[in-house]
């Protein structure tokens, strides 16, 4: 599982495009996007770097959570 820090998400339309982003990711088995707190939880075996691309494609910012 990796756990991201998502930057620039205001609404639910925004939560919906980052889920489906890392969902088009090659290895995504599943997403949680969680609005509130400005995080994503991934499973599956995709690359990180992977997924920030992917949710920085939609127009947001992405970093691994420590």
């Amino acid at each position: 599982m990796n756990k991201l820090i998502i930057e620039g998400m205001t609404c639910a339309h925004c939560q919906a495009s980052v889920k489906n982003a890392l969902e088009g990711v090659p290895g995504v088995t599943s997403a949680a996007v969680d609005l509130s707190a400005g995080s994503a939880r991934v499973e599956g075996d995709a690359d990180v770097q992977a997924l920030i691309r992917a949710v920085e494609e939609e127009g947001y910012s992405a970093r691994p959570a420590t």
